[in-house]
This record gives C-alpha cells, structure tokens and sequence, in this order.
C-alpha cells in the first residue's frame, strides 16, 4: 500500500470524494468518473482512490464472518485489520462515495478518522439490479456507515429501502454535457450510425449489411471481452467526439441482453444521455415504466424500432426524407439534456439533502448551460 498521506488544514476542501477508479478501469465506470472529475475542479472537492491489496481483501473477509456472527458493525471493525492509507487532520462537510455496486463499502475503511471529520456520509451506488436484493452478502455489508444512500437505478430503491436503516433515493445517470455538446459549434455528422457497448444482433447485421452494400458508414464495437480503459478522461472525449459526429445513435436500455443480472428490470441507461447530450437521432428501446417519459418529457427523443433489426434500416430510410425533422429532433436532445442532465443537477439534489449548496463555480455552470440550451432552441422557433 502507497506511504499514508496528510491533509493539510489550510487546504480545507469541504468534500472528500472515495473513487474505485484506483481499481476499476472498465469503460463503462468513465461516466462516474466524469462526475468526479466535476466535483474536483469546481467543487475544489478532495479525491481518494484506494487500491486495495490482498491485506485490504483478507481484512474485509474478517469483517464479513465478524458481522455475521456477531451482528454488530463496530465489533467487526474493531477485528478486522483494515490498513489505512489516508488520515484526514481536518473537517468535511461531506464524505460522498462513489461505487459500482453496493459489495465495495470497505474503501472506507483506508481512511483514519473519517467517522470523526465527515459531518455527513453519503454513497451513490449506480449499479444494482433484483437478484442482488436476494443475496446474504447484501446484510453483511456495513450500510450504517451512510446517512443516505442514492442508487443509480429506480427498480431497487423501494426493495432496498425496506432492508436498510438509512433512506435511499434514486438518482437517475447524467453527462457532463459541456463536453458532448456539439454546439456551440457543431461539427459535420459524416457517421451514420454509431453503437457503442452492447448491441442486439438483429440490428447490428442489419447496419452491417447496409454498410457493405452501400456508401453508408456504421461505427461499432469489434472488440471482445472487458473493455478497458487506461486514461478515463481520453475516453471520454473520444465517445463524446465520436458521438457529436453521428447522425444516428443505437440506444437500449440497460443491460437489454442479460436478463439473468438484472432480473428482467429494465432501466435507463447511460447511452441515453450520452447520445442525447450530443444530438444524435437516437434509434433503439427505452426502458418500460414511467421513468424514461418522465427524464426524457420532450418530442422525439428516441425513435423506436424493434431489436430483430427488421425495421431498422428502413426507419433510417423514412427518417433521412426528413432532414428538417432530424435537426429539430437534434436540437432538442442537446438543449434539455443541457437544461436537465447534466451531472451539475444531480449533484445540486444530492447536497441538498444535507442542506448544502453547490460552488459558486458549480452555480455559474448551470447558468451558462441554461444559456446555450435556450440559444440552441431558439433556432427551432424561427
């Protein structure tokens, strides 16, 4: 484990954020992370990224079997060896732990001292799916360390709620969408389609067919396996460029091919507000429920055509006849994602919970979102 660290009292950064990122390099973890990224560059928020080691694990392994044999979280931290990495000297307003699913709280436990100088704890777990709420691992785990817990996800809050003391809310994904603007100055879409991550079969073949016959680009996926990624940051911008540069967006919900994780729950999915916030034409499948009208309350944010890939070509056909509708459809994405997505508002819900107001670096931020956002739609109503 790296040398412990000092922070030093005359930095004073009001919130510590505790990152996976130090150990998770998967691609899909890059949008969490930009949201880290925000907070430490308007928030002057401090990051702390353990990297756990086979000590961390076995530590953690001791705090499991101590819990469930006692049933007392103080009793298993007080066996269980957790090395420590960061010894904090001085307060925080909050200490907001970022994770991927809920089985990664023991980061916590690299920190000396935060029971002491973390006014409020706070966790925003973006992963989480039914079959989890089944598991005994989930009542091991020490979720009394947080005064509040957001979930990422809408099908779970309800069922975690009624398993565990501190409330949970649902906090819905967001983009930095500064960075997947194209406005306000919008590049040539010389992609056609793009699909990015998961695909159904049926339209995949369907594009590839269109793209060997015809002067027709689709960009996809041609890897296997876990994508992973050594600069988060880097792939950020490239998704948002490859993005921004895409006529069309193959968008599902999330994790549409593994129902076996998920439990059959369909929720939204990040691509939404990736291909959104850039002003592709989104193709695909929302999720069912009333979350994704209730996120996306706008015309046309998604033009649904069915997974076989039947349709898809000839809706893209139809659609091209259209190129006023196309840029009114464009249009719109860009501007609400800019007035309702963005990880600003997210973050703005989160703090209020705790009373805590947002920078004034993170204030001016939704100002000028909202600027662009009614610039960008004022071109519509001409």
């Amino acid at each position: 484990m790296p040398t412990s660290s000092i922070v030093e009292a005359d930095k004073s950064p009001r919130i510590l954020v505790i990152s996976v990122r130090g150990f998770r390099f998967q691609a899909a973890n890059c949008c969490i992370y930009e949201l880290e990224d925000l907070l430490t560059n308007l928030e002057s928020a401090q990051l702390h990224a353990p990297i756990p080691d086979r000590g961390f694990d076995i530590a953690r392994k001791i705090y499991r079997g101590a819990k469930y044999i006692s049933g007392s979280d103080n009793l298993a931290l007080n066996v269980a060896p957790f090395p420590q990495e960061l010894v904090l000297e001085h307060e925080y307003d909050l200490l907001f732990a970022v994770l991927d699913n809920p089985w990664q709280f023991h980061l916590l436990e690299s920190i000396k001292g935060w029971r002491d100088k973390c006014r409020h704890t706070a966790c925003f777990i973006t992963e989480m799916w039914q079959p989890d709420l089944k598991s005994t691992r989930l009542f091991k785990e020490p979720w009394s360390s947080f005064d509040h817990i957001f979930l990422g996800v809408t099908e779970c809050v309800a069922g975690l709620n009624e398993l565990i003391k501190p409330p949970v809310t649902y906090v819905p994904p967001a983009v930095d969408t500064l960075r997947f603007s194209p406005y306000p100055n919008p590049p040539q879409r010389l992609i056609d389609v793009s699909c990015v991550g998961r695909r159904p079969t049926g339209i995949h073949d369907a594009l590839v067919k269109r793209a060997e016959q015809d002067n027709f680009f689709y960009y996809h996926d041609t890897l296997r396996g876990k994508l992973e990624i050594g600069n988060p940051r880097e792939h950020r911008i490239l998704l948002a460029n490859l993005f921004q540069r895409s006529r069309y967006n193959i968008t599902n919900y999330a994790k549409f091919n593994s129902t076996e994780e998920t439990g059959g729950t369909q929720e939204i999915g990040y691509r939404f507000f990736e291909g959104a916030a850039a002003g592709t034409v989104m193709l695909g499948l929302p999720p069912a429920g009333d979350a994704f009208p209730r996120y996306f309350d706008w015309e046309d944010p998604i033009i649904e055509v069915d997974l076989s890939g039947a349709d898809v070509v000839d809706a893209i056909a139809e659609l091209d006849t259209q190129p006023e509708r196309l840029e009114q459809i464009s249009r719109r994405n860009v501007a609400n994602c800019l007035l309702k997505h963005d990880w600003s508002y997210r973050w703005r819900d989160m703090l209020a919970t705790f009373d805590l107001k947002p920078s004034p670096e993170m204030i001016k931020r939704e100002q000028y979102l909202h600027e662009l956002a009614h610039s960008i739609l004022s071109e519509i109503d001409k």
